[in-house]
């Protein structure tokens, strides 16, 4: 008997068992690091919440380049004018005489008067449009801190004060914040929860982990001496990730980067399932040629899939294991940190969202040819803006 139970053990370690416990292993992978993200989001919520008494008061320039009118583009832009700050000034910049954006910028410097609201008409021929664009409302700024953000982006009171605080310490560089999405069709839903669910989790671990080069698009505050220390928006006008490459070089001048304790707002709208998946093609082969070795490891982060494969293996405890946190830190960083009420009514579709995910990460692996609005781009290896082309397509966001 013994006999036997040692060659049914090494049929078990050599055979097909030895397939089987390998299976599991992505789904324990997964899981693991769910765990993480929810441990990072427990530490997150102490630490933002030992954070929220500090108030900056540094004068700001806001610089928002426009192109186009975003949904809910009037609420956004007047949740700035509306701040109650000490001092500060609104620049923005469009390249379209035309713009439909200027009616509302023209109702806003009405309703406002007594701000400092200017509209700044930019002719660039940066590879990134809107990088050049920021390099001429710089020029214009008058005051020590710059803030820049997305044009759709909603905040709410306090916000700058939450967000410009941190850099009253002269060793933190740059300032940025998380945000959440509301969306109005199956497929901006799809991508809104991608974000409170898949993407937050992701910056919270990596930030726990120590990876802080990075910056987001929905808020970048920093000191215009940083910048001119950089060489300017000018030194990364080749690049399509702006967010990124300005955190980069900020962080290289060896200033920290830390996150404010707000959350902002961005809209989605009624997004087609192509302009979705074009939209997040072109983040995944940003990601790839920016940060490739973390966008190659990001395969672990799939649970769902996972969850599938050991479940297909007959190892159900990995599989409930992967499923189950996967789950849970999409409501406890979705729900808890971001605050948004979504992620609680669209719980279910998680593991809908993740197999879409997964499909956008083979998507991302090959390729170099992006959509931005209205402009076909090609991506250098490094990030760079190869080639451009003008194509009539529907105007994609962000």
């Amino acid at each position: 008997m013994a006999a036997l139970g040692g060659r049914i053990a090494g049929n078990l370690w050599s055979g097909v068992g030895v397939i089987v416990i390998w299976l599991a292993i992505p789904a324990v992978a997964a899981a693991a690091y769910y765990l993480l993200a929810i441990v990072a989001a427990l530490r997150w919520r102490r630490h933002m919440t030992s954070r929220r008494m500090r108030n900056g008061t540094l004068p700001v320039s806001i610089l928002k380049p426009v192109h186009g009118r975003d949904p809910r583009f009037y609420e956004a832009i007047f949740s700035h004018a509306a701040q109650d700050y000490a001092e500060f000034e609104i620049f923005f910049g469009v390249s379209d005489p035309c713009d439909l954006a200027l009616e509302d910028i023209r109702r806003l410097k009405g309703e406002f008067p007594e701000r400092r609201i200017e509209i700044v008409e930019v002719t660039t021929g940066a590879p990134n449009a809107k990088v050049g664009v920021l390099a001429e409302l710089a020029k214009r700024a008058r005051y020590p801190l710059l803030l820049v953000n997305d044009s759709d982006i909603v905040v709410p009171p306090g916000y700058l004060r939450a967000v410009t605080a941190p850099l009253e310490d002269p060793e933190v560089g740059l300032v940025t914040c998380l945000y959440r999405a509301e969306a109005e069709s199956w497929a901006s839903r799809c991508e809104a929860l991608g974000i409170a669910t898949e993407f937050a989790p992701s910056v919270l671990v990596a930030r726990l982990l120590g990876q802080a080069e990075f910056a987001l698009g929905s808020t970048m505050v920093f000191r215009a001496e940083a910048l001119r220390r950089m060489g300017g928006f000018e030194t990364i006008a080749h690049y399509l990730a702006d967010d990124y490459q300005t955190g980069r070089h900020i962080k290289e001048l060896g200033y920290r980067i830390e996150f404010a304790s707000v959350v902002v707002e961005t809209d989605l709208g009624g997004e087609s399932w192509l302009q979705t998946w074009r939209h997040q093609l072109r983040w995944a082969r940003t990601i790839r040629v920016s940060r490739p070795a973390g966008y190659f490891g990001y395969v672990v982060t799939h649970a769902t899939l996972w969850s599938l494969v050991a479940l297909a293996a007959g190892q159900w405890w990995a599989a409930a294991l992967a499923l189950g946190l996967r789950m849970v830190a999409g409501l406890v960083v979705g729900a808890g940190v971001l605050k948004d009420p979504n992620v609680v009514k669209d719980f279910w579709l998680i593991p809908l969202r993740d197999l879409f995910g997964f499909a956008v990460w083979l998507g991302g692996l090959s390729g170099h040819t992006v959509y931005w609005r209205d402009r076909e781009l090609r991506l250098h290896h490094d990030g760079r803006i190869q080639a451009e082309s003008h194509k009539p397509e529907p105007i994609y966001r962000h």
